[in-house]
């Protein structure tokens, strides 16, 4: 277990690669591209030709950066231009959230129980890496395989984040996001992300990427004993029987504007109700089970690009069946 600490607000250092291990499951947590980030943002802020600023950040933090880092990159598709752009363009968000990235280490804290309980619940738990890297707020965690990929400058962050220089909808987007306190959820974003390191990807329906994002959620609650203080969560159960009508009139569509990865500028009002709704269905499912161990595993080993068992598995929920 990591301890606690407080580290000075210009965070320019940061030890070793952490090695977290859990019985016979281990994974390694790094944070060490957070302290180069800094180190780059600092020079940057220092010189003023456009073509030094991009040669700053690709030589300081990209270049050098973990294999977890350039996965971060790839996944997000973030480029040299767009780290500039971003630290010379909202300044008071980065003065906001560099004192909460020296959270990386006491957000692991927990991990090392949190990853044991769940090899407990699922005893197939194959290893994974966990990233802590600076991006460019477009995600406070992803993965790539077997690698989960934290987005420091959104996961570690809380109410006290700065947002007002963000254009919208992301300023709109944020400002709930930050409200909802999410360093205070991060062993919850922690294992949903491992989750889905466990998980077949999908590119399919709705319904595919719903259901593969509500099972991590509810792995996660199982684990953590936490959901995400947002607002769907509230939001979910007042609407349900709307929500299920327009779910079930589009869940065999590809479009997920509505519902997943967005905005609260949708018909909902509220952002990323597909996770209230797979966290549903996956919810009922696991409830109904009298094995939950097996439950747990049917759940994660779904051939989530196969929408006939998708569509299956939704149907045994019952959820959409609901009165």
């Amino acid at each position: 277990m990591v301890a606690c600490f407080v580290v000075p607000s210009n965070f320019a250092t940061a030890g070793p690669p952490i090695a977290v291990s859990a019985a016979a499951v281990s994974q390694t947590v790094s944070d060490q591209d957070i302290a180069r980030f800094w180190q780059a943002f600092d020079a940057i802020n220092a010189a003023t030709d456009p073509a030094e600023r991009l040669r700053l950040i690709q030589t300081i933090y990209i270049d050098p950066g973990t294999a977890g880092l350039h996965a971060l990159m790839a996944a997000r598709r973030y480029t040299a231009q767009q780290y500039v752009d971003a630290i010379v363009n909202w300044p008071r968000f980065w003065k906001s959230i560099r004192p909460l990235t020296a959270r990386s280490r006491q957000a692991v804290a927990s991990l090392n129980d949190d990853v044991a309980q769940f090899r407990r619940l699922y005893p197939g738990l194959r290893p994974a890496s966990i990233t802590y890297a600076i991006g460019v707020l477009r995600t406070g965690g992803t993965t790539t395989g077997d690698k989960v990929l934290i987005g420091a400058e959104l996961a570690l962050g809380d109410e006290t984040v700065e947002v007002s220089e963000l254009p919208d909808p992301l300023r709109a987007r944020l400002g709930v996001y930050f409200a909802s306190r999410p360093f205070a959820n991060n062993a919850q974003n922690n294992i949903h992300e491992y989750v889905h390191t466990q998980q077949q990807e999908t590119q399919g329906s709705l319904a595919q990427q719903v259901l593969r994002e509500g099972v991590a959620e509810l792995v996660a609650e199982l684990i953590t004993n936490r959901k995400p203080a947002l607002p769907v969560y509230t939001y979910g159960p007042t609407h349900d029987a709307a929500i299920r009508q327009r779910f079930l009139a589009e869940m065999r569509g590809d479009d997920y504007d509505n519902w997943l990865w967005n905005s609260a500028n949708n018909p909902f009002g509220v952002s990323d109700v597909g996770y209230y709704v797979g966290y549903r269905i996956s919810r009922r499912y696991y409830d109904a089970a009298r094995n939950k161990r097996r439950a747990v595993k049917e759940l994660i080993e779904l051939h989530y690009d196969d929408p006939a068992a998708v569509n299956a598995l939704i149907d045994r929920s019952g959820y959409l069946a609901s009165s």
